[in-house]
């Protein structure tokens, strides 16, 4: 993937429509279903959106709360980081944990809308390394993203998991997938690997597996090893390590090399 800066305004109304999306899925949330645990190991519905504020808090510049964080969940730094922001939160309610939310947002919007293109463009660190300023406001937009679907999937509601944040954000989910082939589905020199995502960001990913390296390439030099065929929304789940192939058996196929399949879709997972 190359790391090219993407359309300032577009990003901008994906991150508000985001921001919109979380506020209608907790406004008026029982104080008790704020505490359901999510997917994520040893957060609740109130911690992920705590995660998301106090996120948005330091890209403001808000100092890090200066607190003592421990748990099997956290296994580094960034953990860390994440954790004393939540704990900091965790004393409100969730009412006024949204109201908080609100005020942040608001503000961070009000600054993205400020920057100049160069600023919007200069590189600097992000969670994937250096990057330039708003491909690491796409990085929000999966993060916000993939938190909605945590939170959705929490209080076991539906919502409609496709759109422009979506195909926004799956840039981000896709981002490292050939090292995924390589690494997590153990794909051998010249394999040829297609993934058929259905649902509501349908399209074709082609990984190709040369000199050592998987890439996506936009077509195949031959017929695919092995074809996954799975639901996109699966899929970022998968990606994100919010579930587990052996969890949704029946909700995938795998046509040609069924035993390298069976490794792909296990060894998908990669969240940044």
């Amino acid at each position: 993937m190359t790391d090219t800066v993407p359309d300032q305004r577009a990003i901008i109304a994906a991150l508000s429509d985001q921001w919109d999306r979380l506020t209608r899925l907790v406004d008026g949330l029982p104080e008790d279903r704020w505490r359901t645990a999510s997917p994520l190991p040893g957060w609740t519905v109130f911690d992920v959106l705590a995660h998301i504020t106090g996120t948005e808090s330091l890209l403001a510049g808000e100092p890090t709360p200066e607190l003592e964080v421990d748990g099997d969940h956290i296994h580094n730094a960034i953990g860390a980081l994440n954790e004393k922001w939540i704990a900091s939160l965790r004393p409100l309610s969730g009412a006024e944990l949204l109201t908080r939310f609100h005020e942040v947002t608001a503000g961070r919007l009000k600054t993205l809308a400020g920057l100049s293109p160069e600023a919007w463009a200069e590189p600097g660190p992000s969670p994937v390394g250096m990057t330039p300023y708003g491909r690491f406001m796409r990085i929000r937009v999966f993060d916000c993203w993939m938190h909605t679907l945590d939170i959705a999937d929490a209080l076991g509601v539906s919502i409609d998991e496709g759109g422009t944040q979506a195909e926004t954000a799956f840039p981000e989910v896709i981002f490292g997938l050939g090292r995924a082939v390589v690494k997590g589905g153990g794909a051998p020199e010249g394999a040829r690997v297609t993934f058929e995502l259905t649902g509501p960001v349908a399209r074709t990913l082609h990984v190709a597996v040369v000199g050592g390296r998987a890439n996506l390439v936009e077509t195949l030099d031959g017929p695919a090893d092995v074809v996954l065929t799975l639901d996109s929304g699966l899929f970022a789940r998968l990606r994100g390590g919010r579930t587990t192939a052996d969890a949704h058996l029946g909700e995938f196929t795998i046509a040609g090399d069924t035993e390298l399949g069976n490794r792909l879709v296990r060894g998908l997972t990669f969240t940044i």
